[in-house]
């Protein structure tokens, strides 16, 4: 599964979008309904499960009892299915972080934060246990949170399906360090097994650590069956006696020592944080049992302190005391009344024994009075220094401090000794252990570096590149550094996340199109866009005088800010005057047309006076004109009439001159002028 790409269509109908993550049954992905068009969790179990008949079996019919646990405090199951061999359920898709996330990021949590995340685990668990649906995998992993820490359970139907494989060969499978004793030996399992990892989820919350621990899953699930856990007190202060005796109550290793279900639990749980709230905590710590008691028996909350002390169920005897095996302490009854002797035999005895006791009293008392006076030291670790060392001296004991570099913020306690909560001397001296920070660097300035390069300056001080962000930039070449944040030579702890900043060369951009535009307005288009206007010109008739003929690089392209683009702009030819060369031989005409700059393009007549034989008879256009150098003048040239025409019969002159006119040859011929 772990070859699943994104877009990968499941069943015909969700739509991979990314891999959430992974666990010891099933790999999760964020994928769209492509019916209901929605964003849903797809769980894929791991195909070595999908192999087991009976595992499928149950699968089914516990994601088919899931998905109908609607509650506010569970992730809705919505579908499942089968695809390439193995099976699927799609679950309601929550953007929060897992309550594991959050433990990681911010425990030891305030008790009243933890209580509350708490309830609404267990109001999920009560909903699922009154349906006949045991969880068996409670632990933060499975517990997603918002920002505003509203709680919803997920894998109710994975958890129950795989319950009888929580054991094979040897071998646990599931989170171990949330695992009940019953389900650590392979025992069968209930509600109250739930409820104990929930116990374990709660101590986590409260104290940033797990009841139990080991390097292997097998050495932790000794641990659950036969190790008692440390009080969390002992690694949070803020912990209430009520508090820590319902959690140690929920961490029983008989079920039946533990609460009844979840409903009894919750009621406790919320009288532990009314009393916090309210600023009693720690006064009715006896009365505990009570609580649970009458949670039980349906009786109101606000009597129970009218009941009698008696020890948490199953949570041994009340300190101090002993108990008779039934939780209960016992009945001490009076012994007899013995009658004193009436002789007084007894007397000189008795003085004897008072005169030994008052001397035995007396050095008693010098031992106590001599010796110093034992107090308990406050647990200050986690506490900024001048608080811690405020603490102690109201305490009575002197103070020593000692500065190391920790993780921890400067100025914070990260031990004591002697340790918080063991006796001492009064006047003492406890050493505080005081974290300096993580120590400063300065940033080193990586300017105009190769990434590699910048990268390893970075972590040679301690620093770590967090992110590589392209720029442009007019000043760096592409592939240099152009600078990083926090910036050069400021001073920063270890371990400061840094942003680099590369060059990807000048910026790069659309070049306007001007083509059309006059001159003027193409030069102010494209400097306003941020580039140099280089100016050439070519003659032209076709277009208007100034306008943009063509541009270089052309319109839409892309070019580096500040560079040059190039217009063409259409300029009018030359002008010239079109000299009068009628009645002018052909050489003078031609002569005089092309020192004007004009092209002489010459056509024929004939003619009858022979006065006009080689001199021009028209010209178009006519002398003193203007046209454009280049242009061309058309001259016509006389020539003689031919023999025939000339000795045609007698007739008035005008119709000779017709017919002469009629049947004449025209012969042209193009003079080009200098240079044309």
């Amino acid at each position: 599964m772990a070859g699943i790409a994104r877009d990968t269509l499941i069943d015909g109908r969700y739509r991979v979008v990314r891999r959430l993550g992974t666990g010891g049954m099933a790999e999760v992905f964020l994928a769209e309904d492509q019916q209901l068009g929605r964003k849903v969790a797809l769980k894929l179990l791991h195909r070595r499960f999908a192999e087991d008949p009976g595992f499928v079996e149950r699968f089914r019919r516990e994601a088919q009892a899931a998905a109908g646990l609607q509650h506010q405090n569970v992730v809705s199951v919505y579908d499942r299915g089968e695809f390439e061999d193995t099976y699927y359920i799609a679950m309601e898709y929550l953007p929060g972080r897992s309550l594991k996330q959050l433990i990681r990021d911010e425990a030891p949590l305030e008790p009243v934060r933890a209580i509350d995340i708490a309830i609404q685990i267990l109001r999920a668990a009560r909903f699922a246990h009154r349906r006949g649906i045991i969880h068996r995998d409670l632990k933060p992993h499975n517990v997603i949170v918002d920002d505003s820490d509203h709680a919803k359970v997920t894998d109710f139907g994975i958890a129950r399906a795989g319950a009888s494989d929580m054991t094979e060969t040897g071998s646990i499978m599931g989170t171990a360090q949330y695992l009940s004793p019953e389900q650590a030996q392979g025992h069968s399992v209930n509600a109250q097994s739930d409820l104990y990892s929930i116990g374990v989820v709660l101590y986590e919350m409260l104290t940033a650590r797990v009841p139990f621990d080991g390097e292997s899953a097998v050495t932790i699930a000794l641990k659950h069956v036969s190790e008692a856990p440390i009080p969390p007190s002992r690694y949070n202060p803020r912990v209430t006696p009520e508090l820590e005796q319902t959690v140690l109550w929920t961490l029983n290793k008989n079920p039946a020592d533990r609460p009844t279900d979840a409903e009894q639990l919750i009621t406790v749980l919320e009288h532990c944080r009314d009393a916090i709230v309210a600023g009693k905590a720690g006064q009715h710590t006896a009365s505990m049992a009570a609580v649970a008691a009458s949670a039980a028996a349906g009786m109101p909350v606000e009597g129970m302190q009218q009941l009698q002390p008696q020890p948490m169920p199953g949570g041994g005897p009340e300190p101090g005391g002993s108990t008779n095996g039934s939780g209960q302490l016992p009945v001490v009854t009076d012994p007899d009344v013995v009658e004193p002797e009436p002789r007084r035999r007894w007397l000189p005895w008795l003085l004897g024994l008072l005169v030994l006791l008052l001397v035995a009293g007396a050095a008693t008392a010098a031992y106590f009075l001599s010796r110093p006076k034992q107090r308990v030291v406050p647990y200050v670790v986690g506490q900024q220094v001048r608080t811690a060392e405020a603490l102690l001296t109201n305490a009575g004991f002197a103070t020593a401090e000692v500065r190391v570099q920790s993780h921890k913020p400067s100025g914070i306690v990260v031990n004591e000794d002697p340790s918080g909560r063991s006796h001492a001397d009064k006047g003492s001296t406890v050493t505080l252990t005081v974290s300096s920070g993580q120590g400063t660097v300065i940033v080193p300035n990586v300017q105009g570096e190769s990434q590699a390069a910048a990268t390893a300056a970075l972590k040679k001080v301690h620093l770590k590149v967090a992110r590589v962000v392209p720029q442009a930039s007019s000043g760096t070449p592409a592939g240099q550094a152009i600078k990083t944040s926090p910036p050069p030579a400021a001073s920063v702890p270890r371990g400061t996340p840094v942003t680099l900043f590369m060059s990807t060369g000048p910026p790069q951009q659309k070049v306007p199109g001007v083509v059309g535009d006059t001159a003027q307005a193409a030069s102010s288009t494209l400097t306003a866009a941020g580039f140099t206007v280089n100016t050439e010109s070519k003659t032209t008739g076709s277009q208007a005088s100034g306008t943009v003929l063509s541009q270089d690089p052309g319109p839409g392209a892309t070019a580096t800010h500040g560079s040059t683009v190039t217009i063409v702009i259409a300029r009018a030819p030359a002008k010239a005057t079109v000299p009068a060369v009628t009645g002018d031989t052909t050489g003078q005409a031609e002569q005089a047309i092309q020192a004007a700059g004009l092209v002489a393009h010459t056509t024929t007549r004939s003619v009858t006076e022979p006065v006009k034989v080689g001199t021009v008879l028209t010209q178009s256009p006519p002398g003193g004109s203007q046209r454009a150098k280049g242009s061309t003048v058309t001259i016509v040239i006389g020539i003689a009439a031919s023999s025939s025409s000339s000795s045609s019969s007698s007739s008035s002159s005008s119709s000779s001159s017709s017919s002469s006119a009629s049947s004449s040859t025209t012969t042209s011929k193009t003079s080009t002028a200098p240079g044309g």
